[in-house]
């Protein structure tokens, strides 16, 4: 693969549709300034996501690993004035973060963020009966499928469910990953594609982020 293309032409989509502004600048800044991992999203792919969002008409919306809210920024711009944005958090460094990050966005009367495992908080939200119409999934792999499962109780029919990092460079072609991740994605590949309750496709992607995929269902 041509690594340095992918990386220019992902620039250049950045540019002509989906430049950052100081808000995004700012949250990418704290990813570094605070010792995050950079594993968010690129520009590219946060337009992505919320061209989703408008497209399904979102007006709820759940996100499943928060990280500095990079994502979280492009998503809740779709929204209403009225709209919600839960995001699930394990780490609280980064939650309080992406705190800051959604204050200096003005988001923060939209979006909020919730600590903890989300494998725990997931039940919480079926018990408030929430219903989203979107739900993005990025957070740790090994539990990518109960994710999904969970996610599946907090949708409705038309509910656009989104997961990134599905294709791991490659790797989910390894019929027994030793690797935890791949192993994890490799679950929910096989569970998407033999749910009946929806339809869904994965598109694998290069470019900044290097060769990925992500699966909509």
């Amino acid at each position: 693969m041509n690594q340095q293309l992918f990386e220019a032409v992902d620039n250049y989509i950045c540019d002509l549709v989906a430049p950052e502004d100081e808000a995004l600048k700012a949250t990418v800044e704290s990813i570094a300034q605070n010792g995050i991992p950079q594993i968010s999203i690129s520009a590219s792919q946060g337009k992505f996501l919320q061209v989703l969002a408008k497209v399904c008409n979102a007006k709820t919306i759940l996100e499943i690993g928060t990280l500095a809210g990079y994502s979280t920024i492009w998503m809740a711009r779709a929204l209403p004035k009225d709209g919600r944005l839960i995001s699930l958090e394990y780490e609280q460094l980064h939650a309080n973060v992406a705190t800051e990050n959604m204050k200096r966005a003005d988001l923060d009367g939209i979006v909020e963020i919730r600590v903890g495992k989300a494998i725990d908080l997931l039940p919480e939200l079926v018990k408030e009966q929430l219903v989203f119409d979107m739900i993005f999934i990025d957070a740790d792999k090994p539990p990518y499928a109960e994710y999904f499962e969970w996610a599946l109780k907090l949708s409705r029919k038309g509910t656009l469910i989104i997961a990134d990092n599905v294709i791991r460079e490659g790797k989910v072609l390894e019929e027994n990953p030793d690797d935890d991740r791949v192993a994890g994605v490799h679950r929910f590949n096989k569970l998407i594609a033999s749910t009946k309750e929806v339809t869904a496709c994965v598109i694998q992607n290069v470019g900044a982020k290097e060769h990925d995929g992500m699966a909509i269902a």
